[in-house]
């Protein structure tokens, strides 16, 4: 029985039992003697969800009726936290959440070939050999994220200051690395989780009260860009393009203020994505190719940022 509802019983029976209590008339609801089945009449109106405070109602919360009050709520909780902590300007890192350290990547190769050596090849077992290879390669990657988080987090005044803060999706891979590079140096760093079918979750080195999570995919986007002053990305798969792209749309559209955007490891950019042939179809401008940078390391890929910002006297810090 819900709280509301006992306290409602009880009191009942305490003013019944006590007619000399000076109470409100509001204050209690009609008398067993005035009627002898109030008490259950007014029982089954507290009991509807109709009569629950709305802040108190999670089914009418969660109702798709209220949806817009949740993305306000997505948005508020965060923004919030941040003006309290002073957040003025944010470094973004994606990359892929499958990229692991040299030391991991080299475990799964080899429980991979244990694998072939005790089952024989075949097409699953060969491609998952070929993955795993290829991670093995990849995981310069999550070395060079690092030492990119490191370098933001050296930034500014020092580790307190929050002026200027690293931020990552707060999963694993790429975005572990760029968190785990600020954690290094004893600076703060923010991770914007997402709640999935499949739970992510966050990887240990954000800092504990920077960890957010968001239902909905457009609010954790629109705080990405919110604070933005710069966008790395890494080498990833669909959810790292789809944030590149986007950023880039709303980037050539003027709908996000010019910034740099440096896309690291150019052999990995130059293969997916072959942006010389948009110009020479016509579906983007030849300007638009100056709207991002390659990179193949993280300090390259911080010095395009800094001089970026020093060229157009809008310092970071």
């Amino acid at each position: 029985m819900p709280q509301q509802i006992t306290n409602f019983m009880t009191k009942n029976n305490k003013i019944n039992n006590d007619e000399n209590e000076k109470i409100l008339p509001w204050q209690r609801p009609k008398r067993k003697d005035e009627d002898p089945k109030a008490q259950e009449l007014v029982k089954r109106i507290m009991e509807d969800p109709s009569y629950r405070l709305a802040e108190e109602d999670i089914d009418f919360i969660k109702s798709p009726r209220a949806r817009g009050i949740r993305l306000q709520l997505d948005y508020l909780k965060v923004e919030l936290k941040l003006q309290e902590l002073g957040v003025e300007h944010t470094i973004v890192v994606f990359g892929s959440a499958r990229i692991v350290e040299k030391k991991t990547a080299l475990k799964r190769l080899e429980a991979v070939q244990k694998k072939l050596k005790q089952s024989g090849e075949s097409d699953k077992l060969l491609r998952k050999l070929a993955v795993a290879e290829k991670m093995v390669e990849k995981s310069i990657y999550y070395d060079d994220a690092r030492q990119l988080g490191r370098l933001i987090g050296q930034s500014g005044r020092g580790p307190e200051d929050c002026r200027i803060i690293l931020m990552t999706g707060g999963g694993p891979g790429i975005m572990e690395a760029a968190n785990r590079g600020a954690f290094d140096v004893g600076a703060k760093s923010i991770g914007l989780n997402i709640q999935l079918p499949h739970e992510q979750y966050p990887n240990p080195y954000i800092t504990p009260g920077l960890c957010f999570q968001f239902h909905y995919f457009a609010m954790r986007k629109l705080h990405f860009l919110n604070r933005a002053k710069a966008l790395v990305v890494y080498p990833g798969g669909f959810g790292t393009l789809d944030e590149l792209f986007e950023t880039l749309t709303l980037v050539q559209t003027h709908k996000q203020e010019p910034m740099p955007i440096v896309m690291l490891g150019k052999r990995y950019w130059n293969r997916l994505i072959d942006f010389e042939f948009l110009v020479e179809e016509g579906t983007i401008a030849a300007k638009d190719l100056e709207i991002f940078s390659f990179a193949d390391n993280a300090e390259e890929a911080w010095n395009i940022i800094l001089n970026w910002h020093k060229a157009r006297k809008s310092p970071l810090f």
